[in-house]
């Protein structure tokens, strides 16, 4: 009973608020399956470099005021495996990421000793 208060006053529960990774990395698309159409903002250029980190703030909360979800359980479960997929695909990133610029650096440091 205490649930349908929830999402028919649309009030955001505090069990939902919190860091979504989801909402975070895989922003633009987490937010057109979450119908929250907030994360599309990051398709601007310079400005999604801040707004991905509202979107991993707010993410939650913009998802839970859609009302698409019946209570506050299957709304975690949902999000639980965005934030799964999100942290994943944020950690496979970094690994790239540090890869390509030791990659690059022993590259550059090759040509350097010529």
């Amino acid at each position: 009973m205490e649930n349908t208060n929830y999402v028919q006053s649309n009030v955001v529960p505090n069990e939902v608020k919190g860091w979504n990774w989801g909402a975070f990395y895989f922003n633009i698309w987490w937010g057109i399956g979450n119908k929250s159409y907030l994360p599309l903002l990051c398709l601007i250029p310079f400005f999604n470099v801040i707004w991905i980190f509202v979107c991993g703030a707010k993410g939650n909360s913009w998802a839970w005021k859609t009302g698409e979800f019946k209570d506050v359980e299957t709304f975690l479960a949902v999000q639980k495996t965005w934030n799964r997929a999100g942290l994943v695909g944020f950690i496979i990133s970094v690994v790239f990421l540090v890869l390509y610029v030791l990659f690059l650096g022993s590259i550059i440091s090759s040509f350097a000793n010529l």
